[in-house]
């Protein structure tokens, strides 16, 4: 009842948020409009959360970042199983996967999970392992890097400003390759291993939620094998404390709520839109880094990273052309049925 109730709060609170933020497009717009308002808010909201969500291990010490990480598991777990059976879909996800019928279409299924369940480990304990700065930028460097996999597997063609903003993340990269004569491996594991787990997913046609409720209960076995033969003491300890209770409770429900409305902004949204709000989680995740988790950030890193945040604007500006282009198209087809 709780999460159903956060779920309807959260809906609430991005449709009040797009009315009282631009009141005359809510009540003059048109229904493309309002969709798009909402789309923006429930994509502000979602990463906002993403950022609450990663400096979420530093509030619940002395557990480890991989302590945290297990328990937000089987918090996640719990609130997306609970959120789905109160929405009566649970079937519609379970009818899905019964539709499988090859081993071949099960083994693509399973395949993605590890990088799934290493990328929530990280995310958890990066932030308290001084690799949040590193992990932001892996974060930042992901769509450029989506970019360059549909150019290299589906052979998408790259516009000008695209082929800006990989040349420019390429420099910055191997820029602080030079300076450090090492690169990250925190940078690298998210940008180089999460787009395969996308595109998977994508030639499989399994949607996100699919996905999560296949790779989360695949997992629970192992998290509970873990607090009670490895970390017992975490057991005892979460077991002990209505703190830490309430804490793990909310640390699941926000992470559901977190990539349901990232979903449904991604659902209402232009592509161009969505991707260019994207770039809001990392600079959440970067910032907190670097103030609130005290991670270390060097004068020197200013020319590498400055580097790929010069990409990052080059396809900012792909993105903005493309939204003029396609604006400019929808106003030509309206004409001329007019």
């Amino acid at each position: 009842m709780v999460l159903s109730m956060l779920t309807t709060s959260s809906n609430t609170l991005a449709s009040t948020l797009s009315r009282r933020l631009l009141p005359a497009i809510w009540t003059t717009g048109s229904v493309q409009q309002r969709t798009l308002m909402l789309g923006v808010a429930y994509a502000v909201l979602s990463n906002v959360l993403f950022g609450i969500l990663y400096a979420y291990s530093s509030f619940l010490a002395p557990l480890s970042g991989t302590q945290v990480f297990i328990w937000r598991m089987i918090a996640m777990w719990v609130s997306l199983v609970g959120y789905l059976l109160l929405s009566g879909r649970l079937n519609v996800y379970l009818d899905k996967l019964r539709a499988l019928n090859t081993v071949k279409q099960w083994a693509l299924l399973l395949l993605p999970t590890p990088i799934f369940l290493s990328q929530l480990w990280l995310f958890m304990w990066a932030p308290v392992n001084n690799q949040g700065v590193q992990t932001a930028m892996g974060y930042f460097l992901f769509p450029l890097m989506m970019v360059v996999f549909g150019c290299v597997l589906f052979g998408e063609k790259l516009s000008r400003l695209q082929w800006l903003a990989v040349g420019f993340a390429a420099l910055g990269v191997g820029s602080e390759i030079f300076r450090t004569q090492s690169v990250s491996w925190a940078t690298l594991w998210v940008c180089g291993t999460y787009p395969l787990y996308y595109i998977i997913r994508r030639l499989q046609g399994i949607d996100s939620i699919t996905g999560m409720l296949v790779d989360l209960t695949l997992f629970i076995p192992f998290a509970l094998a873990y607090l009670f033969f490895i970390a017992p003491s975490s057991l005892v300890l979460v077991a002990g404390s209505g703190f830490f209770i309430i804490m793990l409770a909310g640390l699941g429900i926000l992470s559901v709520l977190a990539m349901k409305t990232n979903i449904d902004a991604s659902q209402m949204l232009p592509v161009n839109v969505y991707g260019m709000l994207s770039y809001l989680e990392p600079a959440l995740l970067f910032i907190l880094a670097v103030t609130l988790l005290g991670n270390p950030f060097e004068s020197a890193m200013i020319y590498s990273y400055g580097l790929i945040w010069l990409g990052i604007a080059f396809l900012i500006a792909h993105g903005v052309k493309q939204l003029r282009l396609n604006r400019k198209a929808q106003i030509v087809t309206i004409d001329k049925a007019v």
